[in-house]
């Protein structure tokens, strides 16, 4: 079993940064590929980045490429998901998951947080 516990959400204007953390326990971070998800008030849960074991290899939803970075610190068996530029569109609970290959697929993952919340005023 992987636990996983997202922070760092809140209210920020339109422009502003976050950083959300996921912090993992249990089994062995390091051999998991990690993903992080939003959902929208109304809408699907979608794909937003994935990083690999070694942080060599990241994939980012159209959208928010050039302003969202996704790192890891297998040391700290923390993953990091850095948000600049922040759009009203944006506003989503975010969570991040655990699995053992790198996809975009929700179904790929076998872990989930419980989300924290981001939201982007005008």
């Amino acid at each position: 079993q992987v636990q996983l516990v997202e922070s760092g959400g809140g209210l920020v204007q339109a422009g502003g940064s976050l950083r959300l953390s996921c912090a993992a326990s249990g089994r062995t971070f390091s051999r998991f590929v990690m993903g992080w998800f939003r959902q929208a008030p109304g809408k699907e849960r979608e794909f937003v980045a994935a990083i690999g074991w070694t942080a060599d290899s990241t994939y980012y939803q159209d959208s928010v490429k050039g302003r969202f970075t996704m790192s890891r610190d297998n040391a700290k068996n923390t993953v990091y998901l850095q948000m600049n530029s922040l759009k009203p569109e944006d506003t989503a609970v975010y969570y991040c998951a655990a699995g053992p290959t790198l996809s975009r697929r929700q179904r790929t993952y076998d872990y989930w947080g419980q989300g924290t919340q981001v939201t982007v005023s005008s």
